[in-house]
């Protein structure tokens, strides 16, 4: 008895070290992104980023392969063209136009998506209190850019659909992974996806006169670093990451880590001596809040 104690409580403290992490890398991973287009076009941030990461993951992809059975291979691409290959161009494309704070938002839908597509496509087992708890967290969502003094921006507001093509990406990879990849190790799934995008990388860099350009000239060299730690955290390290906490705590309770994205951006404004107003401390509340309603549910039913 008391080892089964134990291990829930191992399980429950890795389980919300791995959503503090993520949510911590995921939400730094905006100023990055912002970083990199300074000098280097969104085409060329996206395949930095991915191609960063397949480099990373590519020793272990080489025993990943010897290891992993042949029929899995298509369903790791697959994850990894919806979790990485698609959301990175789309999300950089987005965030040329649209404004940060509205990205956020829209970005959390990724738990609401997971939801209906888990219903829709994959027979999950929905419980009001997931539900609900994704409903709470995306109304605090919603409210916490209002909340704020500086408000939000809705100009170019079309680019808002490349944001919610990524939501649907995201919210369709959770449960690729957790229904047909659950026996596969988290890095070997990521290692050997993004193996494959190298190729697709180095194509879309040489088309866009990434190679031609001048590392001495306007801080271009700062760019491209803020790229490449984008790929090597935010991408390779975050996703095997990931898909532990998908397969550790369901694929609902992993999709909130999005949830998590606008509390450490508040964060990083505070460090820059930027204030919080009494609306966004309620608003994180209520954030916060419908994570654990999830999480709670989640615990005693059946993994989604």
């Amino acid at each position: 008895m008391y080892d089964i104690c134990a291990n829930f409580l191992q399980m429950q403290t890795s389980k919300w070290l791995l959503f503090s992490i993520l949510s911590i890398i995921w939400g730094s991973s905006f100023i990055l992104m912002k970083i990199g287009m300074q000098h280097l076009t969104a085409y060329q941030v996206a395949s930095v980023r991915i191609l960063s990461a397949g480099i990373v993951l590519l020793p272990f992809a080489v025993k990943g392969f010897k290891q992993i059975p042949k029929n899995k291979i298509g369903a790791i691409i697959i994850a990894g063209l919806l979790g990485n290959f698609f959301p990175a161009y789309l999300y950089c494309l987005a965030e040329i136009k649209i404004d940060s704070s509205l990205a956020s938002i829209l970005n959390a839908l990724t738990p609401l998506c997971a939801i209906i597509i888990g219903f829709s496509f994959f027979q999950l087992k929905i419980t009001w209190h997931k539900i609900l708890g994704v409903i709470i967290g995306l109304i605090g969502l919603v409210l916490l850019p209002f909340a704020a003094k500086q408000g939000i921006s809705f100009v170019n507001l079309s680019y808002s659909a490349l944001v919610l093509i990524a939501t649907v990406c995201y919210g369709t990879n959770v449960h690729v992974v957790s229904h047909y990849l659950k026996e596969i190790s988290s890095l070997q799934i990521a290692a050997i996806a993004f193996v494959f995008f190298i190729p697709v990388c180095l194509i879309v860099l040489i088309v866009t006169g990434f190679f031609n350009l001048s590392l001495l000239q306007n801080k271009i060299p700062i760019s491209i670093l803020a790229a490449s730690t984008l790929g090597i955290m935010g991408t390779a390290v975050a996703t095997v990451w990931f898909y532990k906490l998908v397969k550790t705590a369901g694929s609902i309770f992993a999709s909130t880590v999005t949830y998590g994205i606008p509390v450490i951006a508040i964060v990083w404004g505070l460090l820059f001596g930027e204030t919080i107003t009494v609306l966004e401390i309620v608003c994180l509340m209520m954030i916060l809040a419908g994570v654990y309603i999830v999480n709670k549910k989640s615990s005693k039913a059946n993994r989604a």
